[in-house]
This record gives structure tokens, C-alpha cells and sequence, in this order.
């Protein structure tokens, strides 16, 4: 698959942006540790300033990086949506889950908004790729308010040469991800369904 491409690993772990396909349409990804890279990727993509972006992470794990402290709760409630064992309620569709973030120091992130949405892919490959380079923004790759590229070439017409990579993974004509936000009590609500 696309995502053990080795230049690609290489570019989002020296903090450049790329185009690729997602588990669900194309992105434009880029470290989401690092705030000049997100701020970049605002900007190319001409992105409301105040309309943070899904990040997409490898493990559960990760979201203590962004000051993500689940509840019991939510820990209990968040194997509904991500958990992969089909013996266990497989999730199809996949769901980003937005969870409070007071943390002033990930204002690039959250955007004055307090809030942050994460998705743990189902995708082993694609998760393998964000263990090594660690969690990604992943906007679709679009210029704000258009249609988000079905293909590399739709892609390239948007972002020409403002973009580090593009990995081709053929036509993708997939929808953007299910959003609930996820209560400490453990409650959800639906944002997108």
C-alpha cells in the first residue's frame, strides 16, 4: 500500500507537507507537534483560521501527547468507535472523535475552539506510518470551501507546487469521516454523521 513509501516517512519526520490519501479521502498531512507546519498547512490550503483540523493518530496512546486524559467513561465508550476486532462491534465507518483541550500551548491547534478531534484508522499500514512519524493534521486536500480532490491530479491543480509530496492512491471517492464529540460522562454526541 501507498503509506509504507519510505520518501513519505521521510518527509512528514522532516516536517514537510504531503498529499496523500487517508482512510478515508486525500489529505494534506504534516506533524501536528510541530506549529509551523500546521500554520503552513493553513495557509496553503486557505483553511478558516478558526476551524481546527481532524489529527489522526496511531494509538490511543497518543492522545496524552495533546493532553487528551480520558475518563473511565469515555475509555469504555471509545472501543465503539475505535476498536478493530470484529468480534468486538466493528466500526466501518470511520469516526473522529472530538474531545475537550484547555491546553493553551495547542491554541495552534484547537484554535481558541478548546476542543480537538482525533481518528484512529483501521487501516494497519496507515497506522504503521504514523507510529514512525507520529500524529498527523489531515484536512482534506482541498482549498477551503471546494470540493476535495478525487485524485493526485485534482490535488495537484489545487496546491501546485506548494506541496512537498504527492502519493498517488488512485481514484479515491470515499466520504469524510463520521464526527462525535465524546462527553466525559461518556456521552456522544453526533456532530457528522
Amino acid at each position: 500500500m501507498v503509506w509504507n513509501d519510505k520518501n513519505l516517512e521521510k518527509m512528514l519526520i522532516n516536517n514537510k507537507v504531503v498529499v496523500m490519501p487517508t482512510d478515508t479521502i486525500y489529505g494534506i498531512v504534516g506533524s501536528a507537534l510541530n506549529e509551523s507546519v500546521v500554520n503552513h498547512i493553513y495557509e496553503i490550503r486557505k483553511r478558516a483560521p478558526l476551524k481546527p483540523c481532524i489529527i489522526l493518530i496511531a494509538d490511543i496512546k497518543d492522545l496524552a501527547k495533546f493532553s487528551i486524559n480520558l475518563s473511565h467513561e469515555q475509555n469504555n465508550k471509545i472501543k465503539e468507535y475505535w476498536s478493530f476486532d470484529k468480534t468486538q462491534g466493528f466500526q466501518s465507518r470511520p469516526t473522529s472523535i472530538v474531545f475537550d483541550c484547555t491546553d493553551q500551548k495547542l491554541f495552534y491547534l484547537h484554535r481558541g475552539t478548546q476542543a480537538l478531534a482525533f481518528r484512529l484508522p483501521a487501516q494497519q499500514g496507515l497506522r504503521d506510518l504514523l507510529k514512525k512519524t507520529g500524529p498527523l493534521i489531515a484536512p482534506s486536500a482541498n482549498l477551503e470551501g471546494l470540493s476535495p480532490a478525487n485524485n493526485i491530479y485534482e490535488a495537484k491543480n489545487y496546491f501546485h507546487e506548494l506541496v512537498d509530496l504527492y502519493i498517488d492512491g488512485g481514484e479515491r471517492n470515499g466520504n469524510p469521516s463520521k464526527v462525535i464529540k465524546l462527553h466525559k460522562d461518556g456521552s456522544a454526541l453526533i456532530l457528522r454523521e
